[in-house]
């Protein structure tokens, strides 16, 4: 059997910590393989993909800037894919190229490890209306969340989610955000705010009840101004840094056949990485 090979692609790549994730569940599974970092420019991205198979690769991940661009190019997609909008997850299937998207059971994932029982804390509090907030959302209401409230700067974003996700999902401008916290069990946010070089609080979590869950999908630093104001008042937090190794156990499964596992050593060694940047 010839090595089996899958990558990660993005433009810039370099940062990913994708290959240190899949390398280590390749060495720890004894799996003749490889995972690699690849930089595809966006006006190269559909001749990367089409010469895929040719180039031996069993599939792979797509980040930033390609999500949407590989959703539009694969062959089939699967629901979470088609619900999101966006393609992280690439393989081969009946000799088709198929497109999924596993954010969302990255995010669900993340929060049943650290919050069991997250789902029946609702009403949930979104914050942001990109990409990485269609995930949350997707999986919120694949969890039976019935009331989400998506609160965006852009009013208008916010809006165009709720007409995609429909019932139980409503949309709200920044200057809501006191309100809707008031009777809200679960804080979520998607936005840029509270990464390094833009350390802002995305939320004021004060205004929350005593039982809410506050978790943000940034990760770089772990525990962002939002997490850390959360929890000085004793509020439930969740770093974000359990969805980014969540979200890759589908495809490694699908690429190496083998279901990895996401344990305290693996956490350990991304944290450290992280520190050590």
């Amino acid at each position: 059997m010839a090595e089996k090979k899958a990558f990660v692609t993005g433009h810039p790549i370099a940062h990913s910590r994708s290959p240190k994730i899949h390398g280590h569940w390749l060495a720890r599974y004894g799996i003749d393989g490889s995972y690699q970092a690849i930089d595809v420019a966006p006006d190269d991205f559909a001749a990367f993909l089409n010469a895929l198979r040719d180039n031996g690769f069993q599939g792979g991940n797509v980040t930033i800037p390609h999500k949407e661009a590989a959703f539009a190019l694969v062959e089939r997609r699967d629901e979470a894919a088609e619900a999101i909008g966006a393609v992280n997850t690439l393989w081969f299937e009946d000799g088709k190229l198929w497109g999924g998207n596993t954010d969302a059971h990255g995010f669900a994932a993340n929060l049943d490890d650290y919050a069991p029982g997250w789902a029946a804390n609702g009403p949930a509090v979104v914050l942001g209306a990109g990409g990485a907030s269609r995930a949350v959302i997707h999986a919120l209401k694949e969890r039976g969340v019935g009331d989400i409230r998506i609160v965006n700067r852009t009013l208008a974003r916010a809006e165009e989610l709720s007409h995609r996700f429909g019932a139980g999902v409503s949309a709200h401008g920044a200057d809501a955000v006191g309100d809707l916290l008031a009777d809200a069990g679960l804080l979520v946010n998607t936005t840029a705010l509270g990464m390094h070089g833009n350390e802002g609080l995305s939320a004021d979590p004060a205004g929350l009840p005593d039982h809410a869950i506050v978790t943000d999908i940034v990760y770089v630093p772990l525990e962002t101004p939002l997490l850390a104001a959360a929890r000085g008042r004793g509020l439930w937090t969740v770093d974000g840094l359990g969805m980014l190794l969540h979200q890759a156990v589908p495809g490694f499964e699908r690429w190496f056949g083998t279901r990895p596992e996401v344990t305290a050593e693996l956490r350990r060694m991304i944290v450290a990485d992280i520190e050590a940047h």
